[in-house]
């Protein structure tokens, strides 16, 4: 007799269907296990729009969670019941206490700024942020980018599925043209040792692989900026050469923002911000920048107007200097 499923595992198996990452996958089980626990192991079936509402008010008033992360509990509870249980929660109108959101300008660094970070970063991670910085990605969407997203010919670089769902092309920076045919050639070596090792293969979406089973071993779809190492896939535990991991880019970053002695949080995403700021300075329309950085809505865009704005008004005097 096949033993039953647990939840849990049926959701791993819808989020992996329908190609979510592995990080969506963890945000959510880890989210659909809370609301379990929270109503007592109550199966969520039994459990509607007050359970709900209960749940990520709780979030709200007790946890003192972010919008964001009560978002993400939200979105993992909406998963469950439409995609996991086929039950439809838009007639339930759900109406939790929602977390306070503050609207925050970013914080953006000046060219000499950028330029004085990249130059305490090393070898292949200032080409990262040289090309985060260069096409405004985010730390994600420089990660994920294969061989294949390059084009050398017509100098683009090709983002596909990125947050917003929606594919874009990015002008492929001059400066790092050289560069990166360098590190494509350092990737095609690599993959070559690693065949005849008798590995080779990377991770492919899944609809593609079943039906080109043999694409994995293919260079092209080979990540631009693969791991030293070969690491075992959490998913399936293939052996594989995954692509750098977001935390040692990131702690990277922190250590070069340190040797730059730049009094300002700098993550990996004020490239972006730092990105659409100067292009907004050297006049470009506000249109063109919200298809580079592929946001859904202009409104979005906007919020790099207020920081121009606030850096080209006139300085005040304190009335102390008067």
């Amino acid at each position: 007799m096949q033993k039953r499923k647990k939840l849990l595992d049926i959701v791993r198996d819808k989020i992996r269907f329908k190609h979510y990452s592995y990080s969506t996958e963890q945000t959510y089980t880890h989210w659909i296990k809370h609301y379990i626990l929270f109503h007592n192991k109550k199966h969520p079936i039994e459990m509607q729009k007050n359970e709900i509402e209960a749940f990520l008010t709780h979030l709200a008033t007790e946890k003192k969670v972010s919008p964001t992360t009560q978002n993400q509990a939200f979105a993992a509870i909406l998963f469950l019941y439409k995609e996991v249980l086929g039950i439809d929660t838009t007639k339930w109108n759900i109406q939790a206490l929602r977390a306070q959101e503050r609207k925050h300008i970013p914080v953006v660094l000046t060219k000499e700024e950028v330029q004085k970070v990249l130059s305490y970063l090393g070898g292949i991670y200032k080409l990262i942020v040289s090309l985060m910085y260069g096409c405004g990605l985010r730390m994600s969407e420089v990660l994920n980018i294969r061989i294949k997203d390059i084009d050398f010919g017509f100098d683009k670089i090709y983002i596909w599925d990125s947050k917003s769902l929606k594919d874009r092309t990015l002008p492929l920076p001059f400066k790092l043209k050289e560069e990166l045919l360098v590190q494509v050639k350092k990737v095609k070596e690599q993959h070559i040792v690693d065949l005849k090792d008798g590995y080779g293969s990377v991770y492919i979406p899944f609809a593609y692989e079943k039906k080109y089973p043999n694409s994995k071993f293919d260079f092209k779809w080979q990540y631009l900026f693969p791991m030293k190492n070969l690491s075992q896939d959490p998913r399936t535990n293939v052996i594989r050469r995954h692509h750098i991991h977001p935390k040692t880019l990131g702690r990277n970053i922190k250590v070069a923002a340190q040797k730059a002695n730049i009094n300002k949080r700098i993550t990996s995403h004020i490239f972006r911000h730092s990105y659409a700021t100067h292009l907004l300075q050297a006049g470009v329309d506000l249109r063109s920048i919200q298809e580079l950085l592929g946001h859904k809505s202009v409104e979005t865009t906007m919020i790099y107007t207020h920081v121009v704005s606030e850096m080209n008004k006139p300085k005040l005097q304190s009335p102390l200097d008067f």
